[in-house]
């Protein structure tokens, strides 16, 4: 009887990272986090930690970051405080990174044939009642895994290089092409707002909060977080300017929508009257009314073909043509 074998390892990707290990602050740490405090802390006055953020491997929705993003990412992280479940409150915030840098494994390749690479960060937070039991947390492997909140302004496909947000190619996220995996290449990070502390990273909705569009967060991003928010919730300026085009996008759709259903009611009441006179058109117009878009097309439609068997509804001037035979027919008088 063969004995059971070992679960294969789970490599992280660019969805989730983890906490590394805690160590004591030397001097050198505690000059980088003091940048941050109000007053002076000594090493006995803080705890720190090292995170895996994210890294160059493909990940579930096939994306990866490139390696000179995560190179831009490593300071956009710094000063960064950690979160809950990316619920923006302050009531949330629990350490904040005080060094970020990035890791190079050369004995390893990822998906892509490159080198792996991670993103490594330093974060601390100050010995006190309030953290005990986080700090043990931290330390018997509880609190672990974690995800990051960023926007990157350029996304390129992995085979052929084409611009992912203006247009895109043909190529598809996932197929292999020449031996090569397709995936959409993540670069020119603009903003890194937040990092994670994350109950269950495997999930779509614990990854990576990304945006594309340059210099601004993604509207669904936002709402995702306000959605899982049970309480207020801070924006920053570009998640507000995000939301308010969104919402004058959705102004702009639905007034198209309302144009739309307008025209649709009045061709209902229109051909629905010429096929049963007997029925007013103000009485068409409540039943329009009530209507449903998907059903209002459907019997608009039947209407308008019941009318055209019914009543000539090509005009009267407009003339037949007759077909005549043979290849010069059509420019004969």
């Amino acid at each position: 009887m063969k004995p059971p074998s070992k679960p294969k390892e789970r490599k992280n990707d660019l969805k989730e990272g983890f906490v590394l290990k805690s160590r004591k602050a030397d001097a050198d740490a505690l000059s980088k986090i003091n940048r941050y405090t109000r007053r002076e802390f000594g090493p006995d006055e803080v705890y720190t930690f090292s995170v895996v953020l994210c890294d160059n491997e493909i990940d579930r929705d096939n994306e990866r970051f490139s390696i000179g993003a995560l190179k831009q990412l490593a300071p956009l992280f710094l000063g960064r405080t950690g979160i809950f479940n990316h619920s923006m409150k302050t009531q949330n915030q629990t350490a904040r990174i005080y060094d970020c840098a990035v890791e190079q494994d050369e004995t390893r390749r990822t998906k892509a044939g490159e080198p792996y690479c991670r993103l490594v960060a330093q974060a601390y937070l100050p010995r006190c009642g309030k953290n005990a039991d986080l700090i043990l947390e931290l330390e018997s492997g509880i609190k672990k895994e974690v995800s990051v909140g960023c926007a990157v302004g350029k996304v390129t496909c992995s085979i052929c290089g084409a611009d992912l947000k203006r247009g895109g190619c043909a190529h598809k996220k996932g197929k292999m092409y020449g031996g090569q995996i397709c995936c959409a290449v993540l670069d020119e990070p603009t903003d890194a707002y937040e990092w994670s502390f994350v109950a269950v990273p495997a999930q779509r909705e614990a990854g990576v909060i990304k945006s594309f569009a340059a210099g601004e967060e993604n509207a669904e991003a936002v709402l995702k977080a306000i959605a899982s928010s049970d309480g207020g919730i801070t924006l920053t300026g570009g998640q507000a300017r995000a939301l308010l085009k969104q919402v004058e996008r959705l102004k702009g759709e639905a007034e198209c929508g309302r144009q739309y259903r307008m025209e649709l009611e009045k061709s209902f009441v229109k051909f629905a009257g010429l096929s049963q006179p007997e029925l007013s058109a103000e009485m068409l117009r409540r039943v329009a009314a009530g209507m449903s878009a998907e059903d209002l097309k459907c019997f608009e439609s039947a209407y308008r073909k019941r009318a055209e068997q019914l009543l000539p509804l090509t005009p009267q001037l407009a003339g037949t043509q007759k077909k005549e035979s043979g290849g010069n027919a059509e420019f004969k008088i």
